[in-house]
């Protein structure tokens, strides 16, 4: 028997090119629902009963944690996201997989045939049991890619090619080369997520990226300023974090 699947992601492109890929991966298995938003998505579960429900982590309303953990009827979950210290709330909720975005088709088969060898979900609790078994021993990772865009168009950015993020209001600017986007994640979970030996907080709206750092100087009122290679304006140094830069 076919799995029957829901897809939720606040992205189209994202749940077209999901889609399609499951397509070329498993053929038969039927997509009987997608959503755009959390709520949309927990409405759906419950009505459409499908067996698996691929879900973004981030998304409009409910996200899609919650929308695990409010489901009341049987439903096998697989989180896909950009955000991957999400993974151990996501297995948790008792999910079979956990799909670090970009999702290459590789991963994507893995995941299938998981679940196609994962009983029906009877027993939550013991589903639960085997999943934290698996990630005993896990280390975090820090995050790789960022997704930035449009409703319209996505892309996905290797975190190595930003020079700094700023604060921009509720939400932040980030800054590659002549190109910049705005994106709804804070600086300060940005910090959290990002490597601390690459990425350092200069000011207290603004992280960078010590490897884009060209050179770091003092002005005549003694303030600190840093240069980016490729880019001709500097950005201050608050003198909270001078000290990143006695030895440089």
């Amino acid at each position: 028997m076919s799995l029957r699947l829901l897809i939720a992601d606040d992205e189209p492109p994202l749940r077209d090119w999901l889609r399609r890929q499951l397509a070329e991966v498993a053929p038969d298995l039927l997509v009987v629902a997608e959503a755009g938003d959390g709520d949309t998505a927990l409405a759906d579960i419950e009505t459409m009963r499908p067996d698996v429900a691929f879900l973004d982590i981030r998304m409009p309303g409910l996200s899609g944690l919650e929308v695990a953990a409010r489901a009341t009827v049987p439903c096998r979950f697989v989180f896909v996201t950009a955000y991957d210290e999400f993974a151990i709330q996501a297995f948790e909720q008792a999910a079979v997989d956990y799909l670090l975005k970009p999702v290459t088709t590789a991963r994507l088969a893995r995941t299938v045939e998981r679940l196609r060898a994962a009983p029906a979900v009877t027993d939550q609790a013991g589903l639960l049991r085997e999943l934290l078994a698996r990630l005993d021993g896990a280390k975090p990772h820090a995050l790789r890619w960022l997704r930035v865009g449009t409703a319209d168009e996505v892309q996905l950015i290797d975190v190595n090619e930003v020079d700094r993020f700023e604060a921009a209001d509720k939400y932040t600017t980030v800054y590659a080369g002549d190109r910049e986007w705005l994106i709804r994640t804070s600086i300060k979970e940005l910090e959290l997520q990002l490597d601390p030996n690459n990425f350092w907080r200069i000011h207290r709206g603004t992280l960078v990226r010590v490897a884009a750092i060209k050179n770091v100087h003092r002005d005549l009122m003694g303030r600190l300023w840093a240069e980016f290679h490729g880019q001709s304006k500097p950005v201050a140094v608050s003198r909270r974090y001078a000290h990143l830069f006695r030895q440089m």
